[in-house]
Order: structure tokens, then C-alpha cells, then sequence
């Protein structure tokens, strides 16, 4: 198994390895957005991966070309929805700013 640590919800979720940092989410009940479904289609799902990177599936063109789009991207920016665990390890993230804003957009009965 694979883990995922949302470092800002101090919230840790084991997942199956294959899976993404969006299913990972939706399972363990952290904040991020996903407007399109998890389709790459938006960014509603963007993230910040602080440790564990070397574990992810590599962005590909059509991530980029939304990150293009997105928010406050940075070096270690991904799409939760594309970011696939590849191996067991643990990976750290922080769920950017557009993404929150997404979720409780999306959410708006879990008000922080």
C-alpha cells in the first residue's frame, strides 16, 4: 500500500498502489476540488507535492497544458487527479489554494 499525507489536514490515507492523489482525497475525506470528475480537464485538483514526488507517475502534456491554466503553480505542482502512485512509499502534499476554494465551491455543506 501506498500513503498519502495531506500535511495542512494532518490527515494520512493508505491507498492501493495505481491510485491517485484525487481518489486518495475522496477517500479520506480531504478538500480537493475536482470540478471535471478527475478527467484532467480543469485544475480544480492541483496540488503541491512536498516529499514522495520520485513515487508519482510523470506529468505528461496534456497535465502540463492545465497547469498552464491553473494558480500559484510551482516547481512541485501536480493535478491530484493525474498523479498516480506508482510503488509503495509516502507522498506529502499540500492542496494549493484553488483547490480548497474548489472543494468548498463544490461542498458547500462541508464549510470550513
Amino acid at each position: 500500500m501506498a500513503k498519502v499525507v495531506f500535511v495542512d489536514q494532518n490527515l494520512e490515507v493508505e491507498v492501493p498502489v495505481g491510485s491517485s492523489i484525487l481518489e486518495a482525497a475522496q477517500q479520506g475525506g480531504a478538500p480537493e476540488g475536482s470540478a471535471c470528475g478527475g478527467v484532467c480537464a480543469c485544475s480544480t485538483c492541483h496540488v503541491y507535492v512536498e516529499s514522495g514526488a520520485e513515487l508519482l507517475s510523470d506529468a505528461e502534456e496534456d497535465e502540463e497544458d492545465i497547469l498552464d491554466k491553473a494558480f500559484d503553480v510551482r516547481m512541485n505542482s501536480r493535478l491530484g487527479c493525474q498523479s498516480k502512485l506508482q510503488r509503495d512509499g509516502i507522498v506529502r502534499v499540500r492542496i494549493s489554494k484553488e483547490s480548497l476554494e474548489s472543494f468548498f465551491h463544490e461542498h458547500p455543506e462541508a464549510k470550513k
